[in-house]
């Protein structure tokens, strides 16, 4: 019997911590070895439940639960042999080791697992610590084999403030970076042996095609380059929103006014033009606002009449010393932005894929697990996910919701892990969803119909870009002026 001052709560702390570190075939030993060494009671039941819960085909799970029931077997070797292992000084041993202090070390590491070409990778970055400063990415196939390993030192910047916030940075970048790399098949040759991969030292900043849209509310975000740098950054962090949106201008189709003097309609020029692609309602076939600012809606120059779901005062559209702004006016079912590549964003964030509006949710953490004992606890499967994707229907109602698989989503008509048959905008493989260094990823797969993303602040776009406002999509083209 194990030592009674090592209670089982400990053991459970061990287990969530090891869990953390990617060691969940650990964590289900431990687990088990505390659920079947010990009172048959609520504790050891909800150990067990536990272990089941992260390896639901546990040969071990089903090893202790035949020992907690009495259950003759002939052979309990590897339960034996796991609560040798994880005795109450191993468990004492590693409750400290969560507890230190981590002085030496700027940030914990990432880990992910990646599909690629129907096999699964594992990419793993880890900060060596500001005694041995360098960030380190390994890429590991089948099961272990390291593929490649990328590496980049920091000794220069130890002595930063802001140390931790840069070291994560850097190791977001790099993990991200290998992700994308792997993607774009540069290691297809080493995955088949037909060269070599090793270490190679980077002295660059990450640099990665991945973009930012303003998501969320008085965000402000300039239209990205082709390729985004993952710098780390220089002083402490400063909010997206730092900047100040332009003045508010006037309505065109009344009276602007510049410099305070009021400017007669027929002086003003047009500034862009909004050609319709797609329409369900009829309309023109472009809108052409005069003046430096049009709203879209029933109430401004870029009207859609007949569009069900647009509000009144659905968005604006201004010019301002040569750029466009796409501006969310908060108060209808909002405007979408076409991607370009792939898009970096957070849970709570909405996106559209053909007429589907989608949104990206946290798993709700479990609230199952045994009863008053002696009972047991039965369920599903529950396989470890990073979030989930929610279907909207008018109205705001939620539909269907499909978690990912590990740290990955699929959505397609045909293919995916989210399949819309019945959607004729939506192609066999449309896009991707993917969790990459604690950052969702939408990435389009090349669809005819594009992956659009919900713009809650203050956008700036790019001619050629296009825009949906309810089912009506829209494609920008400025104007000379």
């Amino acid at each position: 019997m194990m030592s009674s001052n090592m209670s089982r709560s400990s053991a459970a702390k061990v287990a969530r911590w090891l869990v953390g570190k990617e060691r969940r075939d650990e964590a289900v030993a431990l687990l088990c070895s505390w659920a079947a060494n010990g009172p048959n009671d609520k504790d050891g039941q909800e150990l067990l439940a536990e272990a089941f819960r992260l390896d639901p085909g546990s040969q071990l799970a089903q090893l202790a639960f035949e020992r907690m029931e009495g259950i003759s077997a002939k052979d309990h070797g590897p339960l034996d042999e796991a609560i040798a292992r994880w005795t109450a000084e191993e468990i004492s041993k590693l409750e400290k080791q969560i507890a230190r202090p981590n002085f030496m070390r700027a940030q914990v590491g990432f880990n992910n697992n990646v599909k690629f070409n129907g096999l699964v990778f594992h990419i793993q970055t880890e900060d060596s610590g500001l005694d041995r400063p360098h960030i380190i990415t390994h890429l590991f196939a089948d099961g272990g084999r390291i593929i490649k390993s990328h590496k980049r030192i920091y000794a220069n910047e130890v002595k930063r403030d802001d140390i931790a916030q840069y070291v994560r940075a850097l190791m977001k970048g790099q993990h991200m970076e290998m992700a994308i790399m792997l993607r774009e098949g540069r290691f297809d040759e080493v995955i088949a042996g037909r060269a070599m991969g090793g270490m190679e030292l980077f002295e660059e900043p990450p640099r990665l095609e991945v973009q930012k849209l303003a998501t969320k509310k008085e965000e402000r975000v300039e239209a990205a380059a082709p390729v985004r740098s993952m710098t780390p950054p220089s002083v402490p962090a400063v909010p997206a929103v730092a900047a100040p949106p332009p003045p508010v201008v006037a309505e065109s189709p009344s009276i602007s006014k510049l410099v305070g003097k009021p400017v007669p309609r027929s002086s003003q020029k047009a500034r862009f033009r909004l050609n319709v692609v797609r329409s369900l309602t009829g309309g023109p076939a472009y809108y052409e606002p005069l003046g430096d600012a049009a709203i879209i809606g029933r109430d401004g120059a870029i009207s859609l009449e007949n569009e069900r779901f647009c509000h009144p005062r659905e968005a604006q559209i201004r010019w301002q010393k040569g750029r466009m702004w796409l501006v969310d006016l908060e108060a209808g079912n909002g405007v979408f932005l076409r991607i370009r590549q792939p898009v970096e964003l957070e849970i709570g964030d909405e996106f559209m894929v053909g007429d589907q509006v989608l949104l990206i949710e946290r798993n709700p953490e479990p609230n199952d697990g045994p009863g008053p004992g002696p009972t047991y606890f039965y369920s599903s499967p529950k396989w470890p996910s990073s979030f989930r994707v929610v279907q909207l229907f008018e109205g705001g109602a939620k539909g269907a919701c499909v978690v990912a698989r590990g740290t990955t989503m699929q959505i397609g008509s045909a293919i995916g892990d989210f399949v819309f048959t019945a959607d004729p905008l939506v192609e066999d493989q449309h896009c991707l969803v993917e969790e990459q260094a604690g950052s969702i990823v939408l990435s389009d797969l090349g669809s005819r119909t594009g992956v659009f993303v919900r713009i809650k602040g203050e956008q700036e776009l790019l001619a050629g870009d296009e825009i949906i406002v309810g089912r009506t999509r829209m494609a920008l083209e400025a104007l000379a002026v």
